[in-house]
């Protein structure tokens, strides 16, 4: 694998922890690799940042986050392009170099909705179609790929998860050693409120998936075991849309390191798994016309929107897109229409 791919996978590594750095917030601009300062759109006044690795010749979008105690990489001048995608790796909020608080599948995964709006309209050169747009992540990033793609459900052609948390509950109960427990007190609450960890979890929103997706995980990984994935597996076959799911669990790999015991045969097939997921998805994802979904802390769609007053909330959303119904029950709304 070229520096990059390798680059890729290990970013999804929460084995390797970043330093908090100072944020100059100053964009930096180069060939192939610029690193730029954007707004949120939902909290007023916060910087956010982000790492876009440009490609030789248009491309599709592809998303991405880090891992969960991680960080983007730094501005780097590349000499060479990265990879044929415009490559948009974001920068979660309250890391080393974005504003505010972390909030695990809270408001950080608005910010990268964020990102790649900024890159659509400042970068449009370099994409072949705005409306076909990726994810991909791993790790805690696995985790924001399987929250995003339900709490967006048809904003992504495509999402790739990784070695994902899809049950945070389950995350924090399994976690002897006490690793991750004292980040998601914070980021989530008391795990007495169990309410909050459905919301952030994509194994309770499910229900929304719309986008097709790769997920794979090794079938000894210690850190986010296994599990996770086929809960989120059995969780969408159960609600009837299983068959947007491709699945490939890897016997014997998985330590300490999510990849611990790959061969470089198998981490360049994880690479190709994920491509041939994208490369078969080249065109937008709609909703149904009419039917229920779960707002968990909020639900965006192409036709309409629903915000609750509170991040740790679910409500069931019912909508039918003909007759313009749209109702919300089960927890107080801020906001819920449709979109002109």
């Amino acid at each position: 694998m070229d520096k990059c791919t390798v680059n890729r996978l290990e970013c999804f590594e929460d084995t390797i922890r970043s330093a908090q750095m100072p944020a100059d917030e100053r964009s930096r601009f180069s060939r192939y690799c610029d690193f730029i300062y954007y707004p949120s759109s939902i909290t007023p006044g916060l910087t956010l940042a982000m790492r876009i690795c440009k490609p030789e010749q248009p491309g599709y979008i592809l998303a991405t986050t880090h891992g969960w105690h991680m960080t983007i990489p730094a501005f780097e001048e590349y000499s060479r392009p990265c990879s044929s995608y415009l490559y948009v790796e974001v920068d979660m909020r309250g890391r080393a170099y974005s504003q505010g608080q972390q909030d695990c599948n809270g408001w950080e995964l608005y910010d990268v909705i964020d990102a790649i709006e900024y890159v659509k309209k400042h970068y449009a050169e370099y994409i072949l179609d705005p409306d076909v747009v990726y994810f991909d992540a791993g790790s805690g990033g696995g985790g924001n790929a399987m929250a995003i793609a339900c709490k967006f459900p048809d904003y992504f052609s495509h999402v790739s998860a990784l070695c994902g948390i899809s049950d945070y509950a389950l995350w924090y109960d399994n976690d002897s050693v006490g690793e991750f427990r004292d980040e998601m007190d914070i980021w989530i609450g008391p795990r007495s409120n169990d309410t909050a960890y459905r919301a952030r979890s994509g194994a309770s929103l499910v229900q929304n998936l719309c986008s097709p997706m790769c997920i794979v995980h090794g079938e000894t990984d210690f850190r986010v075991p296994s599990e996770h994935s086929r809960r989120f597996i059995a969780a969408a076959e159960a609600a009837g849309n299983g068959d947007l799911i491709r699945y490939w669990q890897i016997p014997g790999v998985g330590t300490n390191a999510h990849w611990g015991n790959a061969t470089p045969e198998q981490l360049a097939c994880i690479e190709q798994f994920c491509e041939e997921g994208r490369c078969a998805n080249r065109i937008p994802v709609d909703i149904p016309r009419k039917g229920k979904m779960l707002a968990g802390g909020y639900l965006i769609t192409k036709k309409f929107s629903v915000i609750l007053k509170n991040l740790d909330a679910i409500a069931e959303v019912t909508y039918d897109l003909d007759s313009g119904l749209l109702q919300v029950s089960g927890a107080e709304v801020v906001h819920a229409a449709f979109h002109s």
